[in-house]
């Protein structure tokens, strides 16, 4: 494991009950969150490949863990998300640089498959702030059914010289959807 994260927390959310309908199965979502020094704060760096690689290697890990809380194979994932929080003296480069040269591919690996874009949200921010993680099908960006989002906060990070870099994964579409769109049913028909 890379020896510039500091730390990585996991959280399994399950909703049981959504107004007042018991779910006939509670939707689950996952996070897997690092936080990681930001080699490049402080100071303008050219070359990112650095940060790049580490997107790579969280791109992996991140998902792995994630599949592993939500207790089935990865092939079942049914909406994925990314987020990154950079601490105040990172640039949003710094983010950019994390999610989308390089951590895609290892995440849609884990997966077994992605067709879809990886809904992403970045920030600067303080320490204990708040991101949503935005979600959507892994196959196919227009299944409104799964458009969605995961609340990550990490109390205390990032530091100024931190990121957090977050990835979501969930079991399901939100609970109750009905507003209509193309179904999960109906990709690829």
């Amino acid at each position: 494991m890379s020896r510039v994260i500091r730390k990585i927390v996991t959280t399994l959310e399950e909703t049981l009950i959504e107004g007042d309908v018991v779910l006939p199965a509670p939707t689950r979502k996952v996070s897997a969150v690092a936080v990681v020094s930001n080699s490049a704060s402080g100071h303008y760096v050219e070359n990112l490949d650095e940060l790049i690689a580490l997107g790579e290697e969280l791109g992996d890990l991140l998902p792995r863990r994630a599949v592993a809380l939500l207790g089935i194979p990865g092939d079942q994932v049914e909406s994925f998300g990314k987020a990154v929080i950079v601490g105040a003296e990172g640039e949003f480069e710094h983010a950019a640089a994390i999610m989308h040269p390089k951590l895609g591919a290892p995440f849609r690996a884990v997966l077994g498959k992605g067709d879809a874009l990886i809904p992403s949200a970045k920030k600067r921010a303080k320490i204990g702030a708040v991101i949503d993680v935005p979600l959507g099908h892994k196959d196919h960006a227009r299944v409104r059914s799964h458009f969605d989002a995961m609340e990550i906060r990490i109390p205390d990070a990032p530091r100024a010289n931190e990121m957090v870099v977050a990835i979501a994964i969930t079991d399901s579409g939100r609970p109750l959807a009905r507003v209509g769109g193309l179904r999960k049913e109906d990709i690829g028909q």
